[in-house]
């Protein structure tokens, strides 16, 4: 009876320092969505923290017009959409030759990759800009997607080509019997076994490409090729100062990514077995 008691106490301690923790985690997202929704006048009378008096949708409508966001949108899709497909598509034939393909001075290519992965994009902004002046694809969205694709695919090449490396080798042989080249192994054996993992993968790099705000910002100058995070910038300036209007951009920037989220939150959870190869 004692023991029965001790565990439902720190069953219920458990669950109150979640609930709590939850609570953290929505309060940005209901402050925004508190402030966006409120005027000018019941902000400044009652605070960022105050319940809105009244709805008041002008703000939203607001930031979307001076924003084109239907166009930032559109460009983020695009954007996200292509560079976890290439992404994962990079990763996969890396990983496919590291993990089962078994090249020489794979510990060092891995090696490489997890150094390019801590590398700070700040420190190779410069580099990517003279590059793509060089080759013409400044102010356009392939610049971006080459860049985030072949970035992400070094987290993804070492994700998968662990995830291989421990591969059932009976079923390679099995499929090398009965005639199959390695193209054949690969799309007809490997990815329908490997199909949950790609979909995690691709689902971190579409989320963490719409997240992306500096390489964006350098890289689209252009108002029809930015993205939705760039266009969040648009509610702070020298001489602009309208809380309502940032809580408007925060929650449309926010919205998009908790829709995404909440859609794909099954492949999401896959994740914390992704090195599970059945």
């Amino acid at each position: 009876m004692h023991d029965y008691r001790r565990h439902g106490t720190g069953r219920w301690f458990v669950l109150a320092l979640l609930s709590f923790l939850l609570l953290l985690v929505l309060f940005p997202f209901f402050l925004a969505l508190s402030n966006s929704v409120k005027s000018s006048v019941d902000y400044a009378m009652n605070g960022p923290l105050s319940l809105p008096t009244a709805l008041d949708f002008s703000a939203l409508v607001k930031f979307w017009n001076l924003a084109d966001f239907s166009r930032k949108l559109l460009n983020s899709a695009i954007i996200s959409l292509a560079v976890a497909v290439v992404g994962v598509t990079i990763s996969l034939l890396n990983a496919y030759a590291i993990g089962i393909g078994k090249v020489r001075g794979s510990r060092v290519i891995l090696v490489v990759l997890l150094l390019g992965i801590m590398v700070p994009q700040e420190s190779i902004i410069y580099p990517l800009y003279y590059m793509a002046k060089a080759t013409g694809l400044y102010d356009t969205q392939l610049a971006v997607i080459i860049i985030f694709a072949v970035i992400q695919s070094a987290f993804g090449t070492y994700l998968l080509s662990s995830v291989l490396s421990s591969f059932p080798r009976e079923i390679i042989e099995a499929a090398e019997m009965d005639g199959a080249n390695r193209w054949q192994i690969l799309w007809q054996v490997v990815v329908p076994v490997l199909r949950p993992s790609l979909m995690v993968v691709g689902t971190f790099f579409f989320i963490w490409t719409w997240n992306e705000f500096l390489i964006p910002l350098v890289m689209l100058v252009s108002n029809n090729n930015q993205t939705v995070s760039v266009a969040m910038g648009l509610t702070r300036g020298q001489n602009m100062s309208d809380p309502t209007l940032q809580a408007a951009a925060s929650l449309l920037g926010m919205a998009p990514t908790l829709i995404f989220f909440l859609i794909f939150q099954r492949t999401l959870t896959r994740g914390v077995v992704v090195g599970a190869v059945k």
